[in-house]
């Protein structure tokens, strides 16, 4: 096991490429199943990347990377089961459930894992499927699913904007016979992302004006290629790192449209933020000032994935923040580490309050998720000492070169073996 060993002090200052979206390359990646070839470009080096390869590997895959491109040969395709070891490394491996039924007819899968920020219940994904004509089945831990005959389009409402369900529908839907009409469905620019390679592939696929996805089905799809929209909570969260230290970044290879709902709590904070063509510039404040309000919502409200990196920067503000988090239950486990390093923070349920205090104090802390990890490490950036990170595992599932990324603008930091 690997920690981060920061110490912090230094004001970020520099040039940042910002790598392929994780939360859009996974689903497409389930969706190279619907063809017999695709190549994915900008495909980020990520350990959740990593399993997903592994799922699609067991499944009898060819894949090929080279550089930051992938290319995906599902001919040779020989089981549609996805033991429980594959599962367990990713709560969004179960993505791969619409696309393997879609391409076998039926599949064999275990329970998800993923970072435990509280109950995400599958049973908007299955209650969709079953709509399509999937027959689900629970037995010790795994969903046996079947097709009697085909998937047949239908017309579905999410009683929430669920991403995860949005993707298994679309990808179950687009080799179904007839047309499936998805109301309600997650809007965020992943979802538009997938959509973009599954019209590539040959997908009828439309997203109304309201956001209303309509699918009309075709026979199959064919090879093509796909370039993977940049990450914007890896965007996101690199600014945040830039704010508290009172650096000056520029975010390259980045979507600004994609971050507005992001923007205006940094302005609030204090800091002063350009679009230049394809990049961001921020410059932050000597001191980031208090947050009024964060409440994380569906986009394109305020993303839940940025609101750990954003308390990282109220830590040190001028004054009392409040955060409400709208999305997940358990989304506040690292705000118990942010305390250990002087944060003062104040849990009530879905509310978390924050009393920025003028100076945070380099010590031991650990990695309770993905982004809550980014977090900590925001948070060492600005502390006074040396701060150690540990259980790093959950920050490499979504950020390419973290730690080189971070020293190219001047952090001292080093990954070193525990």
């Amino acid at each position: 096991m690997s920690k981060y060993v920061i110490e912090g002090g230094n004001k970020l200052t520099g040039e940042v490429m910002v790598h392929g979206a994780k939360n859009s390359v996974l689903p497409i990646l389930a969706a190279t199943l619907l063809t017999d070839t695709s190549t994915i470009h900008n495909c980020p080096s990520l350990s959740d990347v990593d399993a997903a390869f592994n799922i699609l590997s067991n499944l009898g895959c060819r894949i090929v990377r080279e550089d930051d491109s992938v290319t995906v040969e599902t001919e040779a395709l020989s089981s549609c089961t996805i033991p429980e070891h594959l599962m367990r490394e990713m709560r969004s491996s179960i993505v791969f459930l619409g696309a393997v039924v879609a391409r076998c007819g039926k599949a064999k899968i275990s329970m998800p894992g993923g970072c435990e920020l509280g109950p995400r219940p599958i049973d908007l994904h299955l209650s969709a499927l079953e709509k399509l004509g999937v027959t689900i089945e629970e037995e010790h831990g795994y969903l046996n699913c079947t097709v009697e005959d085909k998937l047949r389009g239908a017309t579905i409402s999410l009683p929430f904007p669920s991403v995860g369900a949005t993707e298994n529908i679309m990808l179950a839907a687009c080799t179904a016979e007839g047309e499936t009409v998805i109301h309600n469905p997650a809007r965020e620019p992943e979802i538009v992302d997938l959509a973009n390679f599954l019209q590539r592939a040959g997908a009828r696929i439309h997203i109304g004006e309201n956001g209303t996805i309509y699918i009309q089905g075709v026979q199959k799809l064919h090879p093509t290629e796909h370039t993977v929209i940049p990450d914007r909570i890896a965007a996101a969260t690199y600014l945040c790192c830039a704010a508290i230290t009172g650096g000056e970044v520029l975010l390259k290879k980045v979507i600004p449209q994609h971050l507005t709902s992001v923007f205006p709590i940094l302005e609030e904070a204090g800091c002063r933020i350009r679009h230049t063509g394809g990049g961001i510039y921020l410059q932050g404040p000597e001191r980031p000032r208090p947050l009024r309000t964060v409440r994380t919502m569906p986009y394109p409200g305020f993303p839940t994935d940025a609101q750990s990196p954003m308390m990282a920067l109220s830590c040190i503000a001028s004054g009392t923040s409040v955060f409400v988090e709208n999305i997940f239950e358990s989304r506040y486990k690292h705000a118990y580490e942010l305390t250990r390093m002087g944060a003062r923070i104040h849990l009530e349920g879905r509310v978390a309050v924050v009393e920025g205090v003028s100076r945070l104090h380099g010590t031991r802390v650990v990695c309770t998720d993905l982004r809550g990890g980014a977090a900590l490490c925001c948070a060492a950036l600005a502390a006074q000492g040396r701060s150690e990170i540990t259980k790093i595992n959950h920050i490499e599932r979504g950020y390419q070169d973290f730690d080189k990324n971070l020293r190219s603008l001047g952090a001292i930091m080093e990954k070193v073996r525990e």
